[in-house]
């Protein structure tokens, strides 16, 4: 391995090490509450070797909530993208979404309940993935309300309630709990099914 790439290495591993201390800290005391020297120190450097990768708190949470939201619009996207009826579709998307956020609860809990931390410039970046899932779910409502599948008066806010549900798992999931992460998407799946349909067959 060349010089160049082992620098290049040692530069990811350093990264996914701040990274994984942001977490751990944004999340045990809030984005205001953490400091550099906290995060550094999790992280077990320096603040000067963190500056070199993160010059700011404010770089680390953007960075792992641009991560986050792009890793949870490439798993709705592929549930969407499944074969199926709106049924099927909405059951896939929410199911996926559920798992995703009870697998990653801490992480999503710092990427879903810290964003008043970013820049407002930040916060639109990440308000373009938000956008696009709520879309795409407010489309799959749409296709089955044409096909006589669902009773949904409103998609809109029908999405943004199922989305709500789903994020808010990050909040109350536990590992040691007594339901495991598929057994959580499997019941927001019928939930969601079942709010869909309403009174319809």
């Amino acid at each position: 391995m060349s010089a160049v790439r082992r620098s290049n290495a040692r530069g990811e591993l350093t990264r996914a090490r701040l990274i994984d201390a942001a977490i751990e800290i944004f999340s045990m005391r809030s984005f205001h509450g953490a400091g550099t020297r906290d995060i550094a120190e999790a992280a077990g450097m320096s603040q000067a070797a963190m500056y070199v990768h993160y010059p700011t708190k404010e770089d680390l949470l953007f960075q792992l909530s641009l991560d986050g939201h792009q890793e949870i619009e490439d798993v709705v996207s592929a549930a969407a993208g499944r074969p199926g009826t709106p049924s099927d579709r909405l059951g896939e998307v929410v199911h996926d979404f559920a798992v995703w956020h009870a697998r990653s609860h801490t992480r999503a809990r710092v990427i879903n309940y810290e964003l008043g931390g970013l820049t407002g410039e930040h916060r639109k970046e990440i308000a373009t993935f938000r956008r696009r899932l709520e879309a795409t779910m407010r489309e799959i409502l749409v296709d089955g309300v044409a096909a006589g599948e669902f009773s949904v008066p409103d998609p809109a806010i029908t999405s943004l309630a199922l989305l709500s549900l789903g994020v808010d798992i990050a909040r109350w999931y536990r590992e040691d709990g007594p339901w495991s992460p598929e057994a959580v998407g499997e019941h927001y799946r019928q939930l969601a099914v079942a709010a869909a349909r309403g009174n319809s067959n």
